[in-house]
């Protein structure tokens, strides 16, 4: 992969990350929490939603050791649930508004390529679009994942009360470290790759 490749598969990241946690700001917004919006987050900016640390130094230092997973995240979107008019319920919405709006991109972009598509290969909108493809879907998909920081662990919260929830909640602080060791473990991509070969069913 040269540099090129590289520099348009973040520019492709940044955007899809953007869209993300523009959505999560967008649903809070709609749902009566205003508090992303006050802080500049429902945007498309992409510098307000780059968190130092888990955005750039911590996937540097993963490429700089020739990690064979690159992990990183945006800084996650605040939401005080005090101003939501149902908390649980409305938690959820928000959280899978940002999965979503990555399928919706994703979505989008098969339709594109299928009505650009040329009997050529390799050209370089058909290259663009299938990194679009492939980055949101496994952005979508990763965070679908019912651990915590990701949005999957809100969505699963919604369903959870008594006993459950509590155990539930107790792995709270160990979820980063669990991600880790499924992505090492090769478990993380046992979940993706079905989705994968489920949306290369719709690309020509």
């Amino acid at each position: 992969m040269n540099y090129g490749d590289i520099v348009l598969q973040v520019g492709v990241l940044l955007f899809a990350l953007s869209f993300h946690e523009m959505a999560h700001a967008w649903a809070a917004y709609r749902l009566g929490d205003t508090t992303a919006k006050d802080e500049g987050r429902l945007t498309m900016n992409p510098i307000v939603h780059v968190d130092p640390i888990m955005t750039v130094l911590f996937p540097a230092i993963l490429i700089v050791l020739q990690s064979s997973v690159i992990f990183g995240a945006a800084k996650p979107v605040p939401v005080n649930t005090r101003n939501l008019r149902n908390p649980k319920r409305d938690h959820m919405w928000i959280a899978a508004a940002g999965p979503a709006s990555n399928v919706i991109l994703a979505t989008a972009a098969i339709i594109v390529v299928n009505l650009v598509w040329s009997p050529q290969p390799d050209s370089a909108l058909e290259n663009v679009l299938g990194d679009w493809v492939y980055i949101n879907l496994v952005l979508a998909t990763f965070n679908m994942i019912p651990l915590h920081p990701l949005d999957g662990s809100w969505i699963l919260s919604r369903f959870l009360s008594g006993n459950a929830a509590t155990a539930y909640a107790s792995l709270r602080p160990y979820g980063f470290l669990i991600l880790i060791f499924l992505m090492y473990t090769g478990v993380l991509w046992q979940v993706i790759n079905p989705v994968m070969r489920f949306a290369s069913m719709f690309l020509p």
